[in-house]
């Protein structure tokens, strides 16, 4: 049985790799026709526009859109990681389709029927057989529960979970395969950022994550009378059903709509920036995706938000570095700049602290005479990622969630406010955010766990001590060695081996010619030997110490 699944799953896999390998192989090949000139005309009328071919990244983009949901997805993914990719195929990925063809209505329902564990009739009121919205991974529906709520049905795709799930482990094992074959990626870890982007997908293929994400925002905004999170119908709700309360409001987008409707777009500008600066200054957890798509204005200028299918979640030193980022933009501080971002760095071995903090200086500089109300918050921090990007710094996926969605909201704001200064707003935040950090009960717990780890080590000092002293007696002392790259390691070994090499011939001639001198027999070539070779042994020398210093 167990090796049926298994040659199933290796037929499914070998089949989706052919598929993929044939999309790929079709775009390098257009790749190639494109820079050839005689046989540019060979190119489909579908990779050019106004007869001039598209360009690189469009056509890349392309690729991803036939390959489906999965690279969508990771494409959409990477438009957000300025450190990864370039400027150019960030535009182009962000235009990636978010709207797809709606799977059949029929089965659709017959999937809902199948989740719910009962027909359409015995849970709803009422049931528009009409989608009011499709996505690569779900569609939704809208209608009328028996008690007269009016809720949204998110129904997934059908077998979209195994698809994904065979996408990500082909994708996993050729960022595995590229990583062994070119060490130069160990630099991007190309298999870290396809590990992340799968713990994300898979979040958003789980309606159960969804669902609690919505429940911990309602929990945050449960007194704030400018927000609105719709209710999660967890009696009704499973991993591929999502049933929650409809919210009914006007896009931010639709400004006349907004004074018709006697509504204040700076009033809606400033509660919209608040609710998501309470998100990520106080709770570290923030929705990820605010798009005006995903934001409704209700009576009142009040913020209805929906979709909490992509989410921010931040550790504590990402929240220092909010924190301390913040303080060093108000006092165009260097220094401080620099310690806030290398609180980020998962590179232990970052050298160039004097460079990068030179570099931000030059940047801040730009902004001397500029009052930090008038900043943009967005424009600081996609200047200050352009910079990481070139010192090779790598930064954790949720902060660039994080820039995703300042840059997004503050956009959003001023579209109804042009007036409006996101970086106004967050200095109470960020003030409120340092005093937490240095409170005294915070300092008095960090003391107390410093205190405690301390005479833990004091107990087991003496037998710690007993154990290595028994261990050096009896000979069994060992030492393990940690290498981190085993060609790197390889490579330094040849190295050596060389250099003793050498080291022992030249010793060797330097004797030999020597001894011949001091017997009064030596030539010119004998000289000449000698000579080179005392001299070629101080070179030896001075390596060998050029290399211990470093």
């Amino acid at each position: 049985m167990f090796g049926f699944i298994r040659l199933h799953n290796f037929f499914l896999k070998f089949f989706r790799g052919l598929n993929i390998l044939y999309i790929v192989s079709g775009y390098y090949i257009i790749n190639w026709l494109s820079v050839r000139r005689f046989f540019k005309h060979f190119i489909p009328k579908r990779y050019k526009h106004k007869g001039i071919v598209l360009s690189p990244q469009e056509r890349l983009k392309l690729m991803l859109e036939k390959l489906g949901p999965t690279f969508i997805k990771f494409g959409q993914i990477l438009a957000d990681r300025p450190d990864i990719i370039s400027e150019k195929l960030r535009i182009e990925l962000k235009k990636l389709q978010t709207k797809v063809k709606p799977f059949d209505h029929d089965l659709a329902v017959t999937m809902i029927e199948t989740e719910l564990s009962a027909p359409i009739a015995h849970v709803f009121k009422s049931f528009d057989f009409e989608c009011i919205g499709s996505a690569s991974m779900g569609q939704v529906y809208k209608a009328v529960l028996k008690n007269g709520d009016m809720v949204v049905i998110k129904v997934q795709r059908p077998h979209i979970k195994e698809k994904i799930n065979l996408d990500l482990q082909i994708l996993d094992y050729i960022a595995r395969k590229i990583s062994e074959e070119y060490p130069e990626f160990i630099v991007m870890n190309l298999e870290g950022i396809v590990k992340e982007f799968g713990e994300t997908l898979r979040n958003e293929l789980n309606y159960f994550t969804e669902a609690s994400n919505a429940r911990r925002f309602e929990e945050i905004f449960k007194d704030v009378p400018y927000c609105k999170i719709p209710k999660v119908y967890d009696q009704l709700s499973t991993s591929k059903l999502l049933i929650m309360e409809f919210i009914e409001g006007i896009s931010p987008d639709n400004i006349d709509e907004l004074y018709m409707n006697g509504l204040d777009p700076k009033i809606i500008a400033n509660n919209g920036v608040n609710v998501f600066l309470k998100m990520i200054f106080e709770h570290g957890f923030f929705h990820a995706d605010p798009h005006a798509g995903n934001m409704f204005i209700l009576p009142g200028n009040v913020i209805g938000l929906i979709d909490f299918g992509m989410v921010g979640s931040m550790k504590p030193s990402q929240m220092e570095f909010l924190a301390k980022f913040v303080r060093s933009m108000d006092q165009k501080d260097a220094g401080m700049l620099t310690e806030a971002i290398l609180l980020l760095n998962t590179n232990q071995k970052f050298r160039e602290r004097e460079d990068l903090e030179f570099s931000l200086g030059e940047m801040l500089k730009k902004y001397k005479s500029v009052p930090y109300d008038q900043m943009k918050m967005s424009q600081l921090l996609d200047e200050c990622f352009k910079i990481i990007r070139k010192y090779g710094i790598q930064i954790p996926g949720s902060i660039f969630l994080l820039i995703k969605s300042i840059a997004t909201i503050e956009k959003v704001g001023m579209n109804l406010d042009p007036d409006i200064s996101v970086t106004k707003l967050i200095r109470p935040y960020a003030k409120a955010l340092v005093m937490k950090q240095y409170s005294v009960p915070r300092i008095g717990k960090a003391l107390l766990k410093s205190i405690k780890k301390y005479i833990d080590l004091g107990k087991h000092l003496p037998d710690d001590i007993n154990e290595i002293i028994f261990s050096l007696k009896t000979g069994k002392f060992t030492h393990d060695i940690n290498i981190d790259s085993q060609e790197m390691f390889s490579n330094s070994i040849k190295q050596t081996g060389k250099t003793i090499a050498l080291a022992i011939l030249i010793g060797f001639i330097i004797a030999g010619t020597a001894y011949i001198r001091a017997k009064g027999n030596s030539s010119f070539i004998v000289n000449a030997i000698f000579f080179v070779s005392i001299f070629y042994g101080f070179i030896l020398i001075f390596r060998l110490f050029t290399r211990l210093k470093t």
